[in-house]
């Protein structure tokens, strides 16, 4: 089975015309606080969805083809180097932000200082749909695909989304450390072309220190899935075929 999961500022709808173009089985995990219901307690750090995405994988009784965008790829490299039992292989876009050297982009900066970020939320809430998907299309989001996004928002996301960044500082990686080493399931590192929040050099050096693949995918950024969802679907498929045939 397929798993697929999400990023910042997304839902698990991000998913839906890719995973109408598939023929096999999947399924979309939507975050805790992302267009689902956070669990008494649950704090929304990084921590915190790490522990409930290995207990969502460890819940669905054998290994995954697990494909994260975004946030969802930082945790899936982490589950990756982590619990690689729960995978039967991996697929990721931004490995740039698990390498230790990595530099948070300026809206993380925004999202990550106290005040400025509730802010920024309160004036993104306060916002026309139209003038939230247009920063999308900036983006290379087609209208369609950027009012979706533009409707995942809402109060509880934005809480969600300050918690998360404001404990991955000064990167993901600082606190979960410990070295990139060779993975047991296998995977492949995605490089969008025109991903704004993307680095080629750091996420190459990262999917060479944990010993998998690197695909280009040439005229897209950062939300691939959204630009050609048709295109997207076939990449996914020939990503998981030829880790499939490696594995022999």
């Amino acid at each position: 089975m397929i798993v697929f999961l999400h990023g910042v500022p997304e839902t698990a709808s991000l998913w839906d015309d890719l995973r109408a173009e598939l023929e096999q089985p999947s399924v979309a995990l939507s975050l805790p606080g992302f267009g689902s219901p956070r669990p008494a307690g649950f704090t929304a750090t990084k921590d915190d969805y790490l522990a409930w995405l290995i207990v969502e994988l460890e819940s669905l009784g054998e290994p995954v083809d697990l494909v994260g965008h975004d946030w969802g790829a930082i945790l899936t490299l982490e589950v990756a180097r982590r619990r690689s039992d729960l995978l039967a292989s991996w697929t990721v876009d931004l490995a740039n932000a698990l390498h230790p050297d990595y530099v948070w982009h300026g809206l993380a900066d925004i999202w990550q200082t106290p005040e400025a970020g509730e802010q920024f939320w309160a004036d993104q809430l306060a916002t026309s749909l139209t003038d939230r998907a247009g920063v999308f299309q900036l983006f290379g989001v087609p209208e369609a695909g950027a009012l979706k996004l533009a409707e995942m928002a809402d109060a509880e996301m934005a809480e969600c989304i300050l918690s998360l960044y404001r404990s991955a500082t000064p990167n993901p990686f600082a606190d979960w450390g410990g070295a990139l080493t060779p993975c047991q399931a296998p995977g492949t590192v995605l490089i969008a072309e025109n991903d704004a929040f993307g680095d080629a050099t750091l996420a190459t050096e990262v999917a060479t220190a944990l010993g998998v693949r690197v695909e280009h995918i040439a005229g897209r950024g950062h939300w691939w899935a959204l630009e050609d969802a048709a295109g997207s679907a076939t990449m996914v498929n020939a990503t998981l075929a030829a880790m499939r045939e490696t594995e022999r």
